[in-house]
């Protein structure tokens, strides 16, 4: 099939600003499922409120758009119903670490075999640009005009910790690689966090006096490198990119079978 075929073409041009790295996910993610030969009708993409969550208006999946911060709690009652979907859940910084982060943290305890795609643009985009759990230390928002003093959230660090059992991140600068990774991801038998940096040209890159979208993505090829790295070592402050976690563990909807299975038997 072709990219297109796996869009909605009556919802475009999209609402995505000149320069947002979305697209560049959404094409990645598109290309993922493609390379994988997987049918649309077995795929539910569960996504909650701003930029990154349109996404699943523009795809032709079977897709669920709900409250703010509440995509995986959906996407878990969507996998429970129907294990048999293959469930994505494309979220921002709110969905994913601020009001949402109660439900990815007991997601990825539970170990569902569910896909979280987080697209950190580093701001609340579509809100105004609002600084989020994940803008960095004295980078500049509208609530922080002199600057953040909160320290931001490492993705990484926190899906490890509460018992994800797939744990990458990349950027939209390299684009082939996030292909792979969110291939691996998808299939992985468990709860998969993909994080992903996307430049935010108009709130982000705006109020920290990035100059062009160019630049930004050049920043994630310069400021990032490959785990494991020469690199990091000689610059312990370059970012880590590839997959830092795949492991196989029991996974959640499984162990329900087992539960209802000594249920019916009465034990």
């Amino acid at each position: 099939m072709a990219v297109k075929d796996y869009i909605r073409k009556r919802f475009f041009p999209h609402i995505w600003c000149p320069g947002c790295g979305h697209g560049t996910v959404m094409n990645a993610m598109i290309r993922a499922i493609e390379n994988l030969g997987l049918e649309k009708n077995i795929i539910a993409v569960v996504s909650g409120i701003g930029c990154s969550a349109r996404i699943n208006g523009y795809l032709d999946f079977h897709t669920l758009h709900t409250l703010h911060g509440r995509a995986l709690a959906f996407a878990t009652g969507v996998k429970l119903s129907r294990p048999e979907l293959t469930v994505v859940v494309p979220m921002g910084d709110g969905d994913a670490c601020a009001i949402g982060g109660n439900h990815f943290i007991h997601a990825a305890r539970r170990n569902i075999d569910i896909t979280a795609i987080i697209m950190n643009n580093s701001i609340y985009g579509m809100t105004g640009g609002q600084y989020s759990p994940l803008t960095g230390y004295d980078d500049f928002a509208t609530t922080a005009p002199f600057g953040n003093i909160d320290p931001s959230f490492d993705v990484v660090k926190l899906a490890t910790g509460a018992g994800a059992s797939f744990v990458a991140r990349t950027t939209t600068y390299h684009v082939t690689s996030t292909i792979k990774i969110l291939e691996k991801a998808i299939t992985h038998k468990g709860f998969s966090v993909v994080e992903i940096l996307s430049q935010c040209p108009t709130q982000f890159g705006r109020r920290n006096k990035i100059p062009s979208v160019v630049d930004m993505l050049n920043s994630y090829k310069t400021d990032t490198t490959p785990i494991g790295s020469k690199e990091k070592e000689k610059n312990p402050d370059l970012m880590e990119r590839g997959i830092f976690i795949q492991e196989d563990r029991p996974e959640y909807c499984t162990e329900y079978d087992k539960v209802i299975e000594r249920a019916s038997k009465g034990r």
